[in-house]
Formats: C-alpha cells, structure tokens, sequence
C-alpha cells in the first residue's frame, strides 16, 4: 500500500495556519503540524485530526534557525517517509507596532528571521528533498505554498518591518517557481486579508467598524477555513498550468475602486 501524501505546515497550531492542517487531513494528507511555543495548542490539532482518521505528528520548530528547518523535514520523512507539500504560514507581527520612526533593529531582525528568511531557506531544503523524491519516483510532484499578506502592499507605518518581510516573499515565490518548473514543484502565493486569528483579534473593533463601512466588497471577516480552501485547491492541482501565481483571499480588498 502506498504511504498517503505528506505535507509540512509551519505555524499550524492556530489561526490559518491549524485550518490549513485539518483540511489538508481531510484531503487524505499526513501532516506535520509545526509549532514554536503552544504544545498544547499543537497536540489538539494533531488530537483532532486523528479523531477524524487522519494522521499527523507535532513538531517544535523555530522557522528562523537552521537547525529547527532542517529538523522538521527530517521529521516528515521520518514520519510519514516523504514530503509532498511545504506551507510556508508562520508569521509574526512587527514586535510593540512602533511607528516607522522609532521602529527597532530587534524586531526587524526577528520579524525578517521568521517571515522571510525562515521560509526561504525551508523553502530550499524541502525543494531539494522534493526533487530527490521527485527523481527517485517516491513521490510524483511537489508543491510548496506561502502565506503573504494584503500588508505586502497595503502599508501599516506601525508594522514596517512585516510589510516589508510579506512584500519581499511576493519575489521569494516567483523566483522560487521559475527555479523549480522544471522539476514538477508548483510554487504559489496565497495572500489572505483580515482573517480571524489571534494576530488581529487585538485590533477587532477596528475591523468590525472598517468592515461596516465596506472595505471591502464581501462585508465580513475571514476565517482561516477561507485560506484552508484555496490551499486545498492548489494541492488538488486544479491549476496544473499555473506557477507563481498569487491567489487573493481578501474579500476582494485588492480591487481599486473610485
């Protein structure tokens, strides 16, 4: 019996991230539920996509240091004997939302550690396992999905530094997408706007009142089953002509209007 496809998801333990893991399960995936500092928060989703019949594992990991990137794809192949999909979604916000002129060396170095450095060399170690897979017939193709932000244009002055980290993975898909075509690995962008997670529940009245006034064209917020869905498309391959594609899910922010 041939093993079930495998896929790694860095930040899965909540928000969009713990919704991508349980539809990814759903669709039949192993997952590797990667987490930094909730165990707790992890081990339930892993509870509960083996409720449903599934199978996952977590794994502590922080994405901004070698040692942990190269630990978590040794754990999927260890675990479940290949990887198939990498979703790049852990993120952090910009550390005490300072305002642009008294923005701190800290936060952008743990910012960028995390949002843009971390998933590009990750990004790197599982293409190269990917293609070893790809060339030893293990698995038939690959896919690697990184989460953005409607902050990688859409500017914050109090959040410079994660603007800048989610505007910089925009480039870090399509060149990643043009290096790998040719081994069968998709790479896309998923670019969620306001969605319902921890990371925006401090600033909730704010959106509740911009949400009000329209915004945005789909008057409500997102949920982290919204990003889950559009993952879940890509890795069904429902867009086999397509790489470096950037697929919105905002409730249609990115339209200008006059």
């Amino acid at each position: 019996m041939s093993k079930p496809r495998a896929a790694l998801v860095t930040g899965g333990s909540r928000g969009i991230g713990r919704g991508i893991c349980l539809e990814l399960a759903r669709l039949g995936y192993a997952v590797v539920v990667n987490y930094a500092t909730r165990p707790d928060a992890a081990d339930a989703v892993v509870a509960e996509i083996a409720a449903a019949g599934g199978r996952a594992v977590a794994a502590r990991g922080d994405v901004g240091a070698a040692d942990d990137r190269d630990a978590l794809v040794r754990r999927a192949l260890d675990e479940f004997g290949r990887l198939d999909v990498l979703v790049n979604n852990a993120g952090i916000t910009s550390q005490g939302r300072k305002d642009l002129l008294e923005a701190t060396e800290e936060s952008w170095d743990v910012v960028f550690d995390t949002n843009l450095k971390g998933p590009f060399f990750l990004s790197q170690r599982a293409a190269n396992e990917m293609i070893r897979q790809i060339d030893s017939g293990t698995i038939p193709d690959g896919k690697i999905i990184n989460v953005s932000s409607i902050s990688a244009y859409a500017i914050s002055l109090n959040r410079a530094d994660y603007c800048m980290s989610k505007a910089a993975m925009v480039t870090m898909t399509r060149l990643f997408a043009q290096r790998l075509a040719e081994h069968r690995i998709g790479v896309f962008e998923v670019c969620p706007g306001v969605v319902a997670s921890d990371m925006t529940a401090p600033v909730r009245e704010k959106y509740d009142r911009l949400i009000a006034e329209g915004l945005w064209p789909i008057r409500r917020w997102g949920q982290p089953e919204d990003v889950a869905k559009t993952v879940a498309a890509i890795v069904l391959d429902y867009f086999p002509f397509s790489t470096g594609q950037t697929f919105h899910v905002d409730g249609g922010f990115h339209i200008r209007t006059l």
